[in-house]
């Protein structure tokens, strides 16, 4: 738990992450090796990720161990993302697995957490059978109460959502980090209702965490070798916190700058910003610190202001044009990536022609790019049709697809013989020999190893090769 002077747990150990959906560990913390163990899956945002280590240190406090073998665990956990149609099928999928291991071990009790279980607790509960728990995003702290109530035969269900809880003062149990890289949740909740949108939903209103219980965590973090953390809030711009004792109110800049005060050896990210929320405050406090990085994840969602309008974004095309140009303006190396969504209810072929531009206009490094799913309960699905077909929907996807692919490519060329800063990860995903690690852009460099470097150092790094994903290169230094 934090207070202003933190102790640090002994229960960070280094840790991996396989797959999404997946959670491993390099070396097991033991915090009871005679009690329980729960093994936990995670699908979808940065926020459910962080969302599991809550959850792990919450079971850790009352006896549970983690462990990463999912047919020894008494504790079958998984945290649910209702944004896509395909994350929930797949969910549903995996719980067809867990219940067969539930048959094969008489006993295991098997959860859903997060935005589905808010969402679909009677469908899971009643007509499936499949879970013996349904904890919502806000109701975490129950777990033991509710584990109690499921091992006596009762269902265990919590889906309140609250306008207050932010788990400010638990200290996560890094369960998918690197070592190297942690997330820290600064807020929780949405208030923007965008069309599409299920989240003010499933995760209720926006409240945003106490100043100090984050320094807190970026301190903890520091302190057990972390070297970068990552803010995450559904739009961290919005961050808002009054100090009960002086009045002053901090707002999201006022943050970046007190976490990049931590040390300047430890490098701030930050996800996700919200174009209408995005001020030249943030921007010029980014432009001040070496170390938080020239990099900004701005969703346009489309580049027609018709559609943004049906879409409840409350911006229009040229704000976000102008919000781009001064990103480029007060940070000329910052990389902008972005969320496009294609298909949206009524979109014209015009329509879609201009979110196409505004990839190549915006010169984006990267985009998440998905069609249309209507999500049930959101303003779309009540006021609008999803009138676009499924083959028109992919076909657009592919165009956006293709032209993130060519600009990316562009991007990654002005790379060539540049040298950067970058901060080792890990071994790459195709050797051994080679090491990976991003830049203060965000964009991922692969190099040979050389010397004693390892992990968590920085080095510099030469770029020799492209491709539109990913930078190779040399350590020069």
């Amino acid at each position: 738990m934090y207070d202003n002077n933190p102790t640090i747990p002994d229960l960070n150990k280094p840790l991996e992450e396989s797959k999404q959906g997946e959670v491993f560990f390099k070396d097991q913390p033991v915090v009871n090796e005679d009690g329980k163990k729960f093994y936990i899956e995670s699908y979808g945002c940065q926020m459910n990720f962080s969302d599991s280590e809550i959850v792990a240190s919450i079971l850790a406090e009352s006896g549970f161990a983690p462990t990463r073998i999912m047919e020894e665990s008494d504790l079958i956990l998984i945290n649910t993302c209702s944004i896509r149609e395909k994350a929930e099928q797949r969910v549903r999928q995996r719980l067809r697995e867990f219940d067969k291991i539930k048959k094969e071990k008489p006993g295991t009790l098997v959860g859903v957490l997060g935005c589905m279980a808010e969402r679909l607790k009677t469908k899971f509960l009643e007509e499936e059978k499949l879970v013996d728990m349904v904890v919502g995003p806000d109701a975490y702290r129950d777990l033991p109460k509710l584990v109690a109530e499921a091992e006596g035969g009762q269902k265990g269900v919590n889906v309140f959502l609250s306008r207050e809880e932010t788990y400010a003062e638990i200290s996560p149990l890094r369960l998918s980090s690197n070592g190297v890289s942690g997330f820290i949740s600064i807020m929780r909740g949405c208030d923007n209702m965008c069309s599409f949108c299920v989240v003010p939903y499933t995760r209720g209103r926006e409240r945003s965490r106490n100043l100090f219980s984050i320094i807190a965590e970026a301190t903890e973090l520091l302190e057990n070798g972390f070297k970068e953390v990552t803010l995450l809030g559904q739009n961290v711009d919005s961050y808002k916190w009054e100090n009960p004792e002086t009045k002053e109110v901090v707002n999201f800049a006022n943050l970046l700058e007190a976490v990049a005060k931590v040390s300047p050896e430890m490098r701030v990210r930050f996800s996700t910003s919200h174009p209408k929320d995005i001020t030249d405050e943030v921007i010029h406090t980014i432009a001040a610190y070496e170390n938080i990085c020239n990099y900004i994840h701005l969703p346009v969602q489309s580049g027609n202001s018709r559609v943004l309008k049906l879409m409840n974004r409350t911006y229009d095309a040229d704000w976000y044009r102008e919000r781009v140009e001064s990103i480029y303006r007060i940070i000329p190396d910052c990389a902008i990536s972005s969320d496009i969504i294609a298909g949206f209810c009524t979109e014209t072929e015009e329509e879609h022609r201009e979110s196409v531009e505004m990839v190549k206009w915006a010169k984006f490094t990267y985009s998440y790019t998905f069609y249309y799913s209507e999500r049930p309960g959101t303003l779309a699905a009540r006021k609008y049709e999803d009138d676009i077909p499924l083959k028109v929907k992919k076909r657009r996807l592919q165009e956006i697809v293709d032209m993130q692919r060519e600009v990316s490519y562009e991007q990654n060329q002005k790379d060539l013989g540049k040298t950067y800063k970058v901060l080792i990860e890990g071994n790459s995903k195709k050797s051994k020999d080679q090491f990976k690690g991003r830049n203060s852009q965000n964009k991922m460099i692969v190099f040979s190893k050389k010397g004693d470097c390892k992990p968590g150092d920085y080095v510099m790094v030469k770029v020799n090769e492209i491709t539109s994903a990913t930078l190779k290169g040399e350590i020069v230094s």
